[in-house]
């Protein structure tokens, strides 16, 4: 299946998720879990551990062309709890959840991209950079 957008879709598609993003007065947040992402957004978490979480700048992202390129992510310097990251919620600075992406290791496809999903209870969880691409762009 292929979908590509016009350039003005693509760039009000990114600003509207965006602003989603920026919504609230603070910074949004990423938070790392294992397991499965749940099938509704927002369902009570099973088996899932919740690892860390890192903070967005604010406001989060700018968008080029359906581009959205995060700014700076502040790095959670000591983790919750050990694990394999395999998933993240992106959330407002209310905690009200944007949405959840696939977390893998630099050789993988997920959405965000870590040196090791390996997590360690106290180390860090950190990205060096991140950006979502809305179709066709």
């Amino acid at each position: 299946m292929i979908l590509r957008l016009i350039p003005a879709l693509r760039s009000a598609i990114a600003d509207l998720w965006i602003s989603y993003f920026d919504a609230g007065t603070g910074p949004a947040t990423i938070e790392f879990y294992t397991g499965a992402i749940p099938a509704t957004l927002g369902d009570a978490l099973t088996d899932q551990v919740k690892l860390g979480t890192l903070t967005c700048s604010d406001p989060a992202a700018t968008q080029t062309a359906g581009v959205i390129t995060f700014a700076t992510i502040t790095q959670d310097s000591a983790a919750d709890a050990s694990g394999t990251a395999a998933w993240a919620y992106i959330k407002d600075s209310t905690g009200a959840i944007v949405n959840a992406v696939d977390v893998t290791d630099t050789a993988g496809d997920g959405l965000i991209k870590v040196n090791t999903t390996t997590v360690v209870a106290g180390g860090p969880i950190a990205i060096t950079s991140l950006t979502f691409t809305v179709g066709g762009a």
